[in-house]
């Protein structure tokens, strides 16, 4: 998926920490613009605050409105989804199918909770890689894309077992013949290139920030910072409180969400309050804490994804089975497709996809031709770039 001349044949290359709120700490500045709103006090936001009912105008009318990144992350679910069938009923994939449901086109969303993503007016598609130039974004998106066809190909050897140079499963794993995981490699890919670039590099990005404030959308009850900040919410997590679900064993999320609780511990309790604090900023209109709090979520999701591929090439060492190992290495290699994303710790495409020809797009066998030696090279290669000890 990441080497373009070999897996791009038809494309060119318990929420216990609190918000902290003092005026001395985080003092408002000065609007740079009419505020619309009462000013919101950051030391009435809790744990237990509810994200979407918390903001209201003056009126007592709701200004959180979460539709349209709420649809996004329901359409990244359908994916997800419609991918596992093939292990889990023999299904056969269509890519076109895939592809409809990336570019929501040719209604490609149904039963009763996805249906209505048909008519939402939104998509993954345009929103993937796209802080990028949109040369870039293409490519970047034609990548992802390359995914479907090699997905659906592996998943007509579902009944085979797979073995070097044939497809099937491995275990409960459906694989290519060189032993990729594609259902793993989508979703970890969209998982930078969807959830991490947009939220991050976009809607929380020093331009995204800088969106009007001052005057309503028409016909709605926010602003477009607000609306930008709330898609954000939308696209991180299906909850009303983000993380409440959280328990020793499970996130209760899911994606970008439930990896932050999985490999980023330290940062998984500061999301929410960073999420309700910046959302108040806006009404604030207090900038200098609006970009603290994105900063809090940017770095948060980079460490992350980083420590998610880190984790992902140790299973892989201690993996006693090739099922295990070819899991690992799937999950493993979205997750370094995605470091390219990574703008915030200044890693590009350059930096991901050198780590992944080396990894196993270099020899013809993929995974199988896997050593300790390459999985070390690579984990070091992201330890240097994160600044991540050990």
């Amino acid at each position: 998926m990441f080497k373009r001349s070999l897996l791009l044949p038809i494309v060119p290359v318990v929420l216990a920490v609190g918000l902290s709120a003092c005026s001395e700490e985080n003092p408002i500045v000065p609007p740079t613009s009419p505020q619309l709103r009462k000013s919101v006090d950051y030391a009435k936001l809790t744990d237990t605050t509810t994200y979407a009912n918390f903001f209201v105008d003056d009126t007592g009318t709701k200004t959180v409105d979460l539709t349209t990144g709420s649809a996004r992350l329901s359409m990244f679910r359908a994916i997800n989804t419609y991918n596992g069938t093939a292990v889990g009923t023999g299904a056969t994939l269509d890519a076109n199918v895939l592809k409809n449901m990336f570019a929501n086109t040719g209604s490609p969303f149904s039963g009763t909770a996805n249906a209505a993503l048909n008519s939402s007016g939104v998509q993954l598609r345009n929103v993937t890689a796209s802080s990028l130039p949109a040369a870039e974004a293409e490519k970047e998106r034609q990548t992802i894309e390359a995914g479907f066809p090699a997905i659906a190909a592996a998943s007509k050897s579902v009944s085979a077992t797979a073995s070097e140079g044939k497809a099937g499963k491995l275990g409960t794993y459906l694989v290519d013949e060189k032993g990729i995981e594609w259902g793993q490699i989508i979703q970890k890919s969209l998982i930078g290139a969807f959830q991490m670039d947009y939220i991050g590099n976009v809607l929380l990005s020093d331009k995204g920030l800088s969106a009007d404030n001052s005057t309503l959308v028409a016909g709605k009850k926010y602003t477009q910072l607000e609306q930008n900040w709330d898609e954000a919410y939308g696209i991180l997590t299906a909850n009303p409180i983000y993380g409440a679900k959280a328990t020793a064993t499970s996130s209760g999320e899911s994606f970008i969400g439930s990896y932050i609780w999985e490999y980023n511990k330290e940062d998984f309790p500061k999301i929410y309050p960073a999420l309700l604090k910046g959302r108040a900023a806006i009404v604030n209109n207090d900038l200098t804490t609006l970009k603290a709090q994105a900063a809090i979520i940017r770095s948060a999701m980079e460490k992350a994804v980083a420590g998610a591929a880190l984790g992902y090439l140790g299973k892989w060492k201690t993996g006693t089975t090739d099922a295990a190992r070819a899991h690992a290495i799937g999950e493993g290699l979205g997750f370094i497709y995605s470091l390219r994303y990574a703008k915030v710790n200044g890693a590009d495409a350059a930096f991901s996809d050198t780590i992944l020809n080396n990894l196993v797009y270099s020899v013809p066998n993929g995974f199988w031709g896997l050593t300790n030696t390459k999985i070390d090279a690579a984990a070091t290669a992201i330890k240097t770039k994160f600044n991540i000890a050990g």
